[in-house]
């Protein structure tokens, strides 16, 4: 399904029960040696100003740990990444909503996927970019060094949001896809 303005409007799964997914963390460490062996793909997906990047907040975040993302002003906390054109991720929120856009990186088939939990107001942003390779024990990719077949950004959701109403488009440009989401407010009156 497209949207009028040609995006593609994404499914939101949230019935995600994989056991163990996200549970082996990326250390500095390991971020630093994968970008030093890895190829195109991954230099692309994690570098400065992506929305996978650990050092996106300005210091080093396992992106695969929640984020209070909607508790910070983006102004501020990609001030130096706008300072030098490096920042292509961007959120805010309105009276009725709260949105993230994002420029991805076009890595492979870009099978991006967005999880909610909607338990734990967590929301995910994923994708996998090597489906060749053996995966963890129980065959998902998440649950062992999920760095090594993919990426994700995990974000933790304000106490107002209604992550079961929450719409995600994607649309393709050149080099990049564009990824927004809008997560409306409980209390909001209007629909976006």
């Amino acid at each position: 399904m497209t949207s009028s303005s040609g995006s593609l409007k994404l499914e939101i799964h949230t019935d995600d029960k994989t056991p163990g997914k996200w549970s082996v963390p990326l250390s500095e460490e390991v971020f630093w040696r994968l970008l030093s062996c890895g190829g195109g793909s991954e230099k692309a997906v994690f570098s400065e100003g992506s929305i996978f990047s650990p050092f996106l907040f300005g210091k080093y975040f396992d992106p695969s740990d929640a984020f209070p993302l909607w508790e910070f002003e983006a102004d501020v906390l990609l001030a130096s990444l706008r300072s030098i054109g490096q920042c292509r991720v961007d959120w805010l929120q309105t009276d009725q909503a709260y949105v993230l856009k994002s420029d991805l990186a076009v890595v492979g088939k870009n099978n991006v996927h967005v999880y909610v939990d909607v338990k734990g107001k967590v929301m995910e942003i994923s994708g996998q970019w090597s489906i060749n390779k053996k995966t963890a024990a129980n065959g998902d990719w998440r649950s062992g060094q999920w760095w090594e077949y993919g990426y994700v950004r995990r974000l933790e959701l304000p106490g107002d949001a209604d992550p079961q109403n929450s719409d995600a488009f994607l649309s393709n440009k050149d080099e990049y896809s564009f990824l927004e989401i809008i997560i409306p407010k409980i209390n909001s009156k209007n629909k976006f």
